[in-house]
């Protein structure tokens, strides 16, 4: 089974306020994506899933869009670090999501950990004064203990910072060991992020770099699912459905120059060329 995930971020801003939005209006942004690549999407039943993850606006009407779909899953972006329980808490949890509030709204899906979870969080507890580097894999634990419990399926992200690559196999083992203590992983999968390769002008890791340490993520976590995390296009898919060791990836942009933003269209071919390759 291949995991190929999109991450819509806040891809719903409308160009005209300095956003990538070119699609639609914003109230109707996410059952246009949905609407625009179901059909195809389901001829990879039972070889693929297609978990997206859509800003909190915008999950209602994507989860209505994919309602029957046998591949898509609407997802969230992350979830509380603590859930709805009766008669403790009743979900009064102002700007977060908790868990069980997703789940009601028909969520299936959610990605937990992205970097820029991971640097907000270092953030705040920086400014707290707290310089342990496991703080932040010990609070993604609590949000993936939570998505669990809902029956949610989890994209868990990791990944090193520039600063970290010499000795990325610790910082790989403790996002690991202390992220997915004491969880049930059934539903989980690994997403790889190289941090230090991600935005304008950096150079993206080839294969011979991201096979072996999703190699190293697989022993780690006895054979988890793992997939690439630091953006799956159609410039590096047929590679990376090349390597055995990735069971997929993490689309977000589909276009980088001119009128960026993220197209249906080419999101398909994204899919197009990896599934072909994938299959060879």
């Amino acid at each position: 089974m291949k995991h190929l995930c999109l991450n819509l971020k806040r891809f719903d801003v409308p160009a005209s306020m300095g956003g990538v939005n070119r699609l639609a209006p914003g109230s109707g942004w996410a059952a246009a994506i949905v609407s625009a690549v179901r059909e195809e999407l389901e001829q990879y039943n039972g070889a693929a899933r297609f978990p997206m993850y859509f800003p909190e606006a915008h999950l209602i009407p994507a989860v209505k869009a994919a309602e029957g779909s046998s591949v898509i899953e609407a997802g969230c972006q992350s979830v509380y670090r603590q859930d709805v329980a009766p008669g403790i808490n009743f979900g009064a949890y102002t700007t977060n999501r908790p868990a069980a509030s997703m789940k009601a709204l028909g969520v299936k899906s959610t990605i937990i950990g992205h970097c820029e979870e991971r640097n907000d969080k270092l953030g705040v507890l920086q400014e707290a004064g707290v310089t342990d580097t496991a703080a932040v894999n010990r609070l993604l634990n609590r949000e993936i203990a939570c998505a669990v419990n809902q029956g949610l399926t989890i994209t868990y992200c990791i990944g090193e910072k520039a600063e970290e690559r010499e000795r990325w196999q610790d910082v790989l083992k403790e996002q690991l060991s202390v992220g997915l203590e004491g969880i049930n992983t059934t539903n989980v999968i690994i997403a790889y992020e190289p941090v230090w390769a991600i935005g304008p002008g950096k150079v993206p890791p080839g294969a011979d770099v991201i096979a072996p340490i999703a190699r190293f993520i697989k022993e780690q976590t006895n054979g988890m699912p793992v997939i690439y995390g630091g953006g799956l296009k159609q410039d590096n898919a047929a590679m990376l459905a090349s390597i055995p060791e990735i069971d997929g990836g993490l689309i977000a942009l589909t276009r980088f120059s001119g009128e960026i933003g993220f197209y249906p269209d080419e999101y398909l071919e994204i899919i197009r060329i990896y599934m072909q390759h994938c299959s060879e």
